[in-house]
């Protein structure tokens, strides 16, 4: 029977999003340790049933001595996506057909992720190898979308879209190749940004593509969320070629143009709403 998964309650991180989280641990209103824990037992009360992680490191969040203090995004848990390294565990890539070995260091997105002072407390699930758009798989089973549990999250970010809209965490990280990013947001009702070609560091791997597609990013519940990483995310790096993006708060001046597709195709129209 489909029903409604929701992790928001009257605790640390009640209906706050990344900035509201960030601003009130540097206000000493909350503590990096309460949101660690109200996010935890927010993902042990709904993981059960959306099925959207598969490698906890709680013990590891407790430890937040080692997180970014200066990062703008100071002590917010968060998820990352199971196709990046993460030092110490298995990067599994939603696939059992082999055995993954435990990664001797992070991804460098992983540490672009972490330089903006967010608290990992785990990894998310994906499809396998992330080639589909929702996640059904043969080991860990269905990741549920938390609006409507015969829905799907998307692919291939599905956990992390997951565990974002249900409340778990304001924000998680995410990668887009033919949109593991942008799917999950429009299934789940998040911000979901696929970034101009090397705004971020490269997803580890990329290089060995014969094109490259896959950019790094994250999925966020408000747009200032998604505007407070990038500008954060500079600062660990910022690409020359590219002009600096800095903080977006505001509404530019400047007039821009949209280019949409109509009529996909692949034969099937937008829906009207679309």
């Amino acid at each position: 029977m489909s029903k409604r998964i929701s992790a928001f309650t009257n605790d640390a991180l009640g209906n706050l999003d990344a900035v509201g989280v960030a601003e009130a641990i540097a206000k000493k209103e909350i503590s990096v340790q309460e949101v660690t824990e109200a996010a935890i037992a927010r993902a042990e009360k709904v993981n059960g049933e959306l099925n959207a992680i598969v490698i906890k490191t709680y013990d590891d969040a407790r430890n937040y001595s080692s997180l970014a203090k200066d990062g703008a995004l100071y002590g917010v848990p968060s998820f990352i996506k199971d196709n990046e390294n993460i030092k110490g565990y298995p990067t599994q890539l939603g696939t059992g057909s082999f055995r993954a070995k435990v990664a001797k260091k992070n991804s460098p997105y992983v540490n672009q992720f972490h330089s903006t002072g967010t608290n990992n407390l785990g990894k998310s699930t994906l499809p396998e190898f992330g080639l589909i758009c929702s996640t059904e798989n043969e080991r860990w089973g269905i990741t549920r979308n938390p609006w409507n549990t015969d829905y799907t999250t998307g692919g291939s970010s599905s956990g992390s879209g997951a565990l974002v809209a249900s409340g778990v965490v304001p924000i998680a990280s995410a990668n887009d190749g033919a949109g593991s990013i942008r799917i999950p947001a429009a299934c789940c009702g998040l911000v979901g940004l696929k970034p101009t070609r090397g705004r971020l560091v490269n997803m580890e791997g990329s290089e060995l593509m014969p094109l490259q597609i896959v950019y790094e990013g994250v999925l966020t519940r408000t747009v200032r969320d998604t505007a407070a990483f990038f500008s954060a995310a500079e600062k660990f790096y910022k690409n020359a070629k590219l002009p600096e993006l800095g903080h977006v708060t505001k509404s530019s001046k400047k007039k821009l143009r949209i280019v949409f597709f109509e009529n996909p195709p692949v034969g099937i129209g937008a829906h009207q709403d679309a």
